[in-house]
């Protein structure tokens, strides 16, 4: 998604350009091909019309970032006219080199401590807070979002046959949703949640469309989680887009205070995030207090800490559709914990955000979506 969105504003930029080539660095090249990004670029950059060159450097990796493109536009006698560095920073988000600005930063507080004690003096439940800051078309915006969620799953539990990249996987989530319905007692019921995750992970692999919740790797998470509890609950819409408020400003404190980005922190920041994400919101939806979510979102950060990125073939396929089905039954567990508790415990989301950063950052770079190491290193023996 990034690196398309940049190929269109650097084609904005350079319209006279007579040839462009783009360099990939460090992660974006190494998964490159199984992303698809050399695709997505050459269709930013205007479809064909105009011969690209891309050239792939895993060996290198640009300080600020694991995953950068360099843009180059080359005028009629191959000299350089234009160059821009940007980096893919995680969920179709750019950052420029020479950016300064505090990043990712949408609220005033960002830090969830600091958040739960303003909303406990004002008497505000989280998703309020978001409003708050955002406004009231924040609701229109993410009832949008709840639609493509649903479409996702739709189309995910129709859709069958074999998935594009030379993994020869077959689509799941259509056998899955037949076999659950079928299935009597809470066995069947829960299982469901599995099937809605799959339709949507499927169809990210596919290249369909879906939310970035928080990434496109870790898509299948929270409409699978919220899905399932507006099916078994009957639970109206106008709280599940309250849901997502809260769901949208657990993924933004840990972009804020860490990273939603494999190629930075591995998994744990996309499934990882995602599951915290899901935890919380389905917390909402059964009536959890403040205390109660930051507790469920805690469990979903938490209990992936450590998870490493290693896509077979930089495909988004294995492991990470089986991880967003079982990211999606994790995410219901916590919401039960925690709502079987008084809030109270000893580690806070905050401080597994910390963790979780700190983790990350140790992890070798071929636990770091490379597909160098871990499961992706399998394909290579």
């Amino acid at each position: 998604m990034a690196p398309r969105r940049a190929a269109e504003v650097f084609a904005r930029r350079t319209p006279l350009a007579a040839a462009y080539r783009v360099e990939l660095y460090g992660s974006l090249a190494a998964t490159g091909v199984g992303h698809g990004t050399d695709r997505s670029v050459i269709a930013g950059l205007g479809g064909g019309g105009i011969p690209v060159d891309i050239l792939w450097k895993p060996d290198q990796v640009l300080p600020r970032h694991p995953n950068a493109l360099k843009f180059i536009a080359l005028d009629e006698q191959d000299l350089i006219a234009d160059s821009w560095t940007v980096y893919s920073t995680g969920g179709g988000a750019l950052a420029e080199e020479q950016d300064t600005r505090e990043p990712n930063r949408p609220y005033p507080l960002d830090i969830m401590d600091e958040i739960l004690r303003y909303c406990s003096r004002e008497g505000r439940q989280l998703w309020e807070y978001v409003v708050l800051h955002e406004g009231e078309e924040i609701l229109d915006y993410l009832r949008d979002v709840w639609d493509v969620m649903q479409d996702s799953v739709r189309r995910g539990l129709e859709n069958e046959g074999v998935l594009p990249g030379g993994l020869n996987l077959p689509r799941k989530a259509a056998q899955y949703y037949a076999q659950a319905t079928h299935l009597s007692g809470p066995i069947g019921k829960r299982s469901r949640v599995y099937a809605y995750a799959l339709a949507v992970s499927e169809e990210n692999a596919q290249g369909g469309k879906v939310v970035t919740a928080p990434t496109c790797g870790a898509s299948g998470v929270l409409p699978a989680v919220l899905y399932y509890l507006r099916e078994t609950y009957r639970i109206p819409d106008a709280r599940i887009i309250k849901s997502l408020a809260t769901a949208g400003l657990i993924g933004n404190l840990v972009k804020a205070r860490a990273s939603i980005s494999g190629a930075e922190v591995g998994c744990q920041g996309e499934v990882g995030t995602a599951c915290a994400m899901a935890s919380g919101a389905a917390t909402h939806l059964m009536g959890g207090s403040n205390y109660h979510i930051e507790y469920a979102a805690e469990m979903g950060l938490e209990h992936h800490l450590g998870l490493t990125c290693d896509p077979i073939k930089g495909l988004v396929q294995i492991p990470c559709i089986e991880r967003n089905a079982l990211g999606a039954a994790r995410a219901l567990n916590h919401m039960a914990f925690a709502l079987l508790s008084d809030g109270r415990h000893q580690v806070s989301f905050d401080n597994v955000v910390q963790v979780m950063k700190e983790t990350g950052q140790a992890l070798p770079s071929l636990y770091r979506e490379t597909s160098l190491g871990g499961l992706a290193g399998l394909e290579q023996k």
